[in-house]
């Protein structure tokens, strides 16, 4: 039996990829980018922001502007308010029946993280204490600093941890961190790619408990 359970938030607990791939697509295509909904979440999806606006100069061969990231914000908003953030179906029910101390791991900024989890109903499974975001740690997922933290500052050893991810980049953290992944291949996710990452790959988050043990 792990000791902690280390969830993503977007795209794991939180029905919210969909909606920031679209506002990627709309600010893009301001800027002669013509990604689709698949083109973002291939290449950005499970990346800290500044990991993705550098994936995004890369492609246009360019700086971006300074206000980039308030178009980007600002789409977002526009977004989530015309179709409403939604929690994985199950995720309710499953954080509820999992006895074990749980912690989120987010690539996000941590005050949309805490938002998110608060206007969803979820934060109270985890406690504001136990919410880690990628401003806390040197490196980004996939880089395995923000799981070490979390284990360390919960004092659990990284092997007794089991992280459920829905990207490449918190998969390949996760395992970096010597920890046993789970990785989520429903809804919109690409459970090959998550596969090959190295996760054990379930697409019901309700299929958790027994996975879990």
């Amino acid at each position: 039996m792990p000791s902690l359970l280390i969830f993503d938030c977007d795209g794991t607990l939180i029905d919210s990829e969909r909606l920031y791939n679209l506002a990627w697509v709309d600010v893009l295509g301001r800027y002669d980018l013509p990604w689709t909904i698949d083109d973002c979440a291939r290449r950005l999806m499970g990346l800290p922001l500044s990991d993705c606006y550098a994936v995004v100069e890369e492609a246009l061969g360019r700086k971006l502007p300074a206000g980039f990231q308030d178009e980007v914000f600002a789409a977002t908003d526009r977004i989530v308010a015309r179709e409403g953030m939604r929690v994985i179906e199950g995720v309710p029910e499953v954080l509820a029946a999992l006895p074990q101390p749980k912690c989120v791991a987010s690539s996000g900024l941590h005050e949309h993280v805490m938002a998110n989890l608060e206007s969803t109903g979820l934060l109270h499974h985890f406690g504001v204490e136990r919410i880690f975001t990628v401003g806390m740690v040197p490196r980004g997922k996939p880089a395995p600093d923000i799981f070490l933290l979390a284990a360390r500052t919960l004092g659990v050893e990284p092997g007794d941890c089991v992280v459920i991810e829905d990207s490449v980049p918190g998969v390949l953290g996760g395992r970096a961190a010597g920890m046993r992944v789970l990785g989520y291949g429903g809804n919109h996710h690409d459970p090959v790619a998550l596969r090959n990452a190295g996760a054990e790959v379930f697409e019901d988050m309700r299929e958790l408990p027994a996975l879990i043990g």
